[in-house]
């Protein structure tokens, strides 16, 4: 994110902040809750940079502590055993998987270091946003602000300005939707 053209500061406000309303995912995912597991089918549509398709199974326990979930991706022929994010710092989540791809005939092991805070850590921040229009319906935003904050600073002296003041700036973009629709095992 720069700050203008050679180092000059924005000349507008346009320049200043842009918001993105677009997302450039969508989901749909069906759940269903039975004897303590959730079965659920993503419908997973991408829009940028191409216009992809994926279909996902997941099964995972329902217990708050739970440690794993299992995906199976029909078309991709992939199937993967995840571990639930392992909190390294306050900030810093660990994951690991192994899975297995039938069409090229390999098994492997992935791991991932994650945080709500992107690129490095300080100019962006990513965030997941639920709301729940009844019980079984549910709205997911997924969505991003990159930020540079304003800065003042001055010198006495030194050739440089006394005062010298520059914008902050402020992308923010919607990237993901998702709508979950979960039915669940009446109680008994």
């Amino acid at each position: 994110m720069d700050s203008g053209t050679n180092g000059e500061e924005p000349t507008s406000w346009d320049e200043l902040y842009t918001i993105n309303l677009m997302p450039s995912e969508l989901f749909l995912k069906f759940r269903k809750e039975i004897q303590g597991l959730r079965i659920g089918v993503n419908f997973e549509f991408y829009n940028a940079p191409f216009n992809e398709y994926q279909a996902k199974i997941v099964l995972k326990p329902l217990a708050h502590d739970k440690r794993w979930k299992f995906i199976y991706e029909p078309f991709q022929q992939d199937v993967r055993v995840l571990s639930k994010k392992i909190p390294v710092t306050k900030f810093l989540n660990l994951q690991v998987g192994i899975g297995h791809n039938f069409q090229m005939h390999a098994t492997g092991w992935k791991w991932k270091l994650s945080t709500c805070f992107g690129g490095d850590g300080i100019s962006r921040f990513r965030n997941k946003t639920s709301v729940g229009l009844f019980p079984g319906v549910d709205f997911r935003f997924g969505w991003r602000a990159d930020y540079v904050l304003p800065e003042i600073t001055g010198a006495l002296g030194t050739g440089e300005p006394l005062f010298n003041m520059r914008s902050g700036q402020l992308h923010a973009s919607l990237d993901r939707v998702e709508a979950i629709l979960t039915h669940s095992e009446p109680d008994t």
